[in-house]
């Protein structure tokens, strides 16, 4: 009976299984290996050959070496892994940035999300969950906010309008003389992105008048943080059970297929360090060395 039993649980087990499904233990490797989607808003870097254009975006696949921008409010980046990332004890996924810290601070906070294959077709659409980091119970922090920029069809300052009443622009600079309108939307009038709005901390450092912008506690990318110990591991740490769904209840995941990273915060910046919109150097599982 054994040796009857025995491949007829093998072959249940294995037509249980997607072809598409991913191995859900700590092998493979730990970098990203592959960007689904690349949808910037406008910033200084946008439309560059580096750091804010798809092929850009591509070359983090692998790596940690390379660096995109996700441009201002709403920008974001979604991203896997030959494997599935399992919800160990402690951090899970590290998130590379380039934040200098220090005396004259320059986070740029990024909201971070993940989702599971649910439908096993290998793509990023089903539900997503927010990794709830240091904000996301704060009274400052906006639900459901939403912002459009509209096209100037130039080299020009893009204009904005957001959900809350308010009105402004993403300012071109002289170190950045080019369209900061994302080309992936050259066509359109306009294009809008919604999520969650930290706070603003832009500010001017005490006694020098140098323009800061400081992070956040923990849970954010781009962000630097003394929990995650930035100045030695150049990456932000994020735990999976920190989910939540739609409706801020906590979500119980075994494992994560894809993440999506959009800049948190919608802040004008200034002349010399432009807007504020996160930057992504890389991600690695931290269960693989």
């Amino acid at each position: 009976m054994k040796n009857i039993i025995l491949p007829a649980l093998v072959l249940l087990l294995l037509n249980a299984c997607s072809k598409d499904d991913k191995p859900s233990t700590a092998t493979g490797n730990r970098y990203i290996s592959k960007v689904y989607d690349y949808k910037p808003a406008p910033g200084q870097f946008i439309n560059e050959d580096g750091l804010g254009s798809p092929a850009g975006a591509q070359k983090l696949a692998g790596n940690k070496d390379n660096l995109v921008s996700l441009g201002g409010y709403g920008g974001y980046i979604v991203f896997g892994f030959d494997h599935a990332i399992v919800n160990s004890e402690g951090y899970d996924i590290a998130i590379y940035g380039n934040p200098p810290g220090g005396t004259f601070e320059w986070s740029e906070p990024g909201i971070v999300l993940v989702s599971q294959d649910k439908n096993g077709n290998g793509l990023p659409d089903d539900a997503w969950y927010e990794l709830a980091g240091s904000q996301y119970d704060s009274s400052s922090t906006i639900r459901n906010y939403s912002i459009t920029y509209y096209n100037p069809k130039a080299t020009a300052d893009v204009a904005w309008k957001d959900n809350q009443g308010n009105k402004g622009s993403v300012l071109v600079n002289a170190a950045h003389h080019h369209s900061y309108y994302p080309a992936f939307a050259t066509n359109q009038d306009s294009i809008t992105f919604t999520g969650s709005l930290l706070r603003s901390t832009f500010g001017l450092q005490a006694g020098s008048g140098i323009s800061i912008n400081a992070g956040f506690a923990w849970g954010y990318s781009d962000n630097y943080s003394t929990k995650d110990n930035y100045p030695d591991n150049y990456y932000n740490s994020f735990d999976i059970s920190w989910a939540v769904d739609a409706t801020g209840n906590k979500a119980t995941l075994a494992t994560i297929d894809f993440v999506k990273v959009y800049t948190g915060q919608n802040s004008p910046g200034n002349n010399t360090m432009g807007e504020v919109s996160t930057e992504i150097g890389g991600a690695a599982d931290l269960h693989i060395k």
